[in-house]
């Protein structure tokens, strides 16, 4: 699946570089309206982030997260703030269909393994996100003597089998996904699911990401500089051959 990147930060949708919360870039004012015209493209999936979440550890765009599941009727994935059972539940009874655990995972991963056991590994979705190959937490804020791929096999130990990765360093910079990392993962641990996402641009970098295996994309920057195209995404969706 290819999923449009929608970033929430004080209701509105947005995009950080490189994580940075002083570099924002104002996307849509009504986070609502932008989810309508994704799906007037027949784009059926979405990755949803409540930066501000992220940052304080709760949630702070529920509501908002709230109004698009209900007129959205495709797959969503959400997170930011999720740290503790209530607040995943709340999402997964909302009919969040892959709650994002980020912070959590190394924080709390009794919590993570509990929700892991309870709703099934193919409704949890952990984000390793990083820096040099270490992991940075609280909405990356703060970067962890932990490396990446020891925090993903950790997971995946405990029942975890969907991962975003994230090079932070790359997010938002449009300088193309970090392959070497993506591909030494795809190849130490086959049989994870590895979700690509930070500085993918366009088809090409889609492809390259396809002859190693990852088929799951996150899509933020690229497709708002319009250097990858919502009918674009609909069409590698539907499995439909493109010249790449």
């Amino acid at each position: 699946m290819i999923f449009p990147a929608i970033d929430l930060h004080n209701g509105q949708s947005v995009r950080l570089f490189k994580g940075n919360y002083k570099q924002v870039t104002l996307i849509n004012k009504d986070p609502l309206e932008q989810v309508k015209k994704i799906a007037s493209y027949e784009v059926n999936q979405l990755h949803i982030v409540d930066l501000d979440g992220a940052k304080l550890g709760k949630p702070q765009n529920y509501q908002i997260i709230k109004e698009i599941r209900q007129n959205f009727s495709g797959f969503i994935e959400a997170g930011g703030g999720i740290r503790n059972y209530q607040t995943a539940q709340n999402y997964l009874e909302l009919g969040i269909d892959r709650i994002i655990i980020g912070s959590a995972a190394i924080e709390e991963p009794a919590f993570v393994k509990s929700l892991l056991r309870e709703y099934g590994s193919d409704r949890i979705v952990i984000s390793v996100d990083g820096v040099n190959g270490k992991v940075a937490v609280n909405g990356w804020l703060e970067q962890l003597n932990v490396e990446m791929e020891s925090l993903i096999k950790v997971m995946a130990e405990s029942g975890a089998k969907h991962f975003i990765v994230t090079d932070v360093s790359r997010d938002g910079t449009m300088t193309g996904p970090n392959l070497d990392l993506l591909f030494k993962l795809k190849q130490d641990m086959p049989q994870i699911n590895f979700i690509a996402n930070g500085g993918i641009r366009d088809l090409r970098d889609l492809h390259h990401l396809k002859a190693f295996g990852l088929t799951d994309v996150i899509i933020g920057k690229g497709l708002y500089e319009g250097t990858i195209t919502l009918e674009q995404i609909a069409k590698v969706g539907k499995n439909i051959r493109q010249d790449f």
